[in-house]
């Protein structure tokens, strides 16, 4: 019999080890032993998805919509639905196909729960999320502006700092509105 040929897909090989001497359950190293650990762990939080960090992108388009479907615990025709209405929209392939992100599993999630839990309707829910998307552009607007705001008032206050630096010494700033002019009363 002839081995089959090595695809891309296959992990690379690797060279076999020596047969591993037989263990007591519960000895480290053995199921039993990796399943207890975790059991036993503080905090008891074991990520399932993707760690969040800068390889993780919320808004690449990476699942097809079978995996999307699952991931909200839909069926992937109610997917297609919400695209054709427009509630969610994916990323497309250069072949059309749909492509999900986190981001869009996520929004499917809230239009379930919105839909099932809160009884919402479609064109209810499409509001809702025209609105959430609105909210989102207003803070980011608002921080924008912020930001502007605190540069403006730092370049003001350079700018006070070197106006009274390059004052002479010799001179006062008065203020003009606090200048009161005597003038003597006519004799008789």
């Amino acid at each position: 019999m002839t081995a089959r040929p090595t695809r891309t897909s296959d992990p690379p090989p690797t060279p076999r080890a020596r047969a591993a001497p037989a263990r007591r359950p519960g000895e480290p190293g053995t199921a039993e032993a990796a399943s207890s650990a975790r059991e036993v762990r503080p905090d008891g939080y074991y990520p399932t998805g993707p760690l969040p960090g800068p390889a993780h992108d919320e808004d690449a388009p990476v699942y097809v919509i079978s995996i999307a479907a699952q991931l909200a615990g839909m069926h992937p025709q109610t997917l297609r639905s919400y695209d054709r209405l427009g509630l969610v929209t994916p990323g497309r392939t250069a072949g059309r196909g749909r492509r999900y992100s986190a981001r869009d599993v996520a929004l499917l999630r809230e239009v379930q729960r919105l839909s099932q839990e809160e009884g919402v309707n479609l064109e209810g829910i499409r509001q809702v999320l025209r609105l959430g998307a609105q909210v989102m552009a207003l803070q980011a607007q608002v921080r924008q502006l912020a930001e502007e705001l605190a540069k403006a008032r730092a370049d003001a206050a350079r700018q006070v700092a070197e106006a009274h630096a390059s004052h002479r010494r010799d001179l006062v700033p008065i203020d003009r509105g606090a200048v009161v002019v005597w003038r003597p009363l006519p004799r008789r």
